[in-house]
């Protein structure tokens, strides 16, 4: 409900608008015609006289009752063209503005719909984890049953023979143990919150660590972990959470790289942040890859091989502790290489 004072301030508005409107049109008028509005106007209302004569001649009106009819015609149509020009902007900012909450109602239905959509689709492929995790657990499973029972059943089987089943009942043991964890990150995963225990660590020794505990893994395919740092580099962090993600990257490299070749680890300080980058040489990973492939229960390899693919969480929770400490995980991939780069920021 407007006030008074508002009503007041818009008539006074609207007929200030309309005396402007209207001289500037009898201007436009005499501008073009030479004077043809004044010369019709003195004609039709106004009369010169002179009070003496010989004197001053002055403009005086004297067809008073047509002149107030013409002021009447002229306020009514200047009323109608500012009263349309004013509803035509209205009904156009209205639309405008329309227009903009319909495109701003519609973009957070697409956005809502989107997150429903990967919602769903995580859900999904959480679901076939399990399924996949569960059915591959009974193979190796069966295999530790199975040559667990020749020995038990053949106590007097030679040295070399029992040697070489314990050691692929071991094997068989550790994959089913990398399964079971496997397993318990899928499940767990939505119910762990990030808490950082930020401590001064050695990066470096860090790595190095790191690097000399994939010695096993490596070792077999030729390939080799080279750590390049400088001789200080420490940084304020959570140690642990930090290890788990160079973990993650590590292992995603010794699993997808190439066979005698070697896995550079390069720290370094740029512009007020730790820089880490873990290069291998192996398959190109796709570009529409490179953006999903920290997305979590995403892995790379849709055959599930059972050497190389896990449950799709590692890079996922690497990135989550990454973003906790305000840093960026990214990655490149082309023929020459696979570059995994970790920026943390120092304090």
């Amino acid at each position: 409900m407007k006030s008074k004072k508002q009503i007041i301030i818009r008539i006074v508005f609207i007929g200030a608008t309309i005396a402007v409107a209207g001289l500037s049109l009898a201007q436009f008028i005499d501008s073009f015609g030479n004077g043809v509005f004044k010369d019709w106007f003195y004609n039709r209302f106004i009369m010169r006289i002179s009070l003496e004569e010989g004197g001053e001649i002055y403009p005086v009106f004297y067809n008073w009752a047509d002149f107030k009819n013409f002021i009447i015609i002229v306020m009514i149509v200047l009323l109608v063209i500012v009263s349309t020009i004013i509803i035509l902007i209205m009904n156009y900012t209205n639309s405008r503005k329309s227009q903009e909450m319909k495109n701003t109602i519609e973009a957070m239905r697409l956005k809502a719909q989107r997150h429903e959509q990967l919602l769903q689709m995580e859900a999904q492929r959480k679901s076939d984890l399990i399924t996949y995790l569960a059915h591959d657990m009974r193979t190796p499973l069966a295999s530790v049953i199975g040559y667990l029972s020749l020995l038990d059943e053949v106590p007097e089987m030679p040295a070399e023979q029992k040697a070489r089943y314990v050691g692929i009942t071991l094997d068989k043991a550790y994959r089913l143990e990398q399964l079971i964890e496997e397993f318990f990150d899928v499940t767990r995963f939505n119910l762990q919150t990030i808490v950082l225990n930020k401590q001064k660590i050695d990066l470096k020794l860090l790595l190095q660590q790191m690097a000399d505990e994939f010695y096993p893994l490596v070792e077999p395919g030729g390939k080799s972990i080279k750590v390049e740092t400088p001789d200080t580099l420490l940084y304020k962090g959570d140690g642990d959470k930090l290890a788990r993600v160079f973990n993650n990257i590590i292992k995603n490299a010794v699993s997808y790289s190439y066979d005698d070749t070697a896995i550079i680890i390069r720290a370094t300080e740029e512009n007020g942040s730790i820089v880490t980058e873990v290069i291998s040489r192996g398959d190109t990973i796709p570009e529409h890859q490179q953006k999903q492939i920290f997305e979590k229960f995403f892995r790379l390899d849709s055959s599930r091989s059972t050497q190389t693919g896990g449950a799709g969480l590692g890079l996922a929770i690497a990135k989550e502790i990454v973003d906790a400490h305000g840093g960026m995980l990214s990655v490149k991939s082309d023929e020459s290489a696979t570059v995994f780069t970790v920026s943390l920021p120092m304090d």
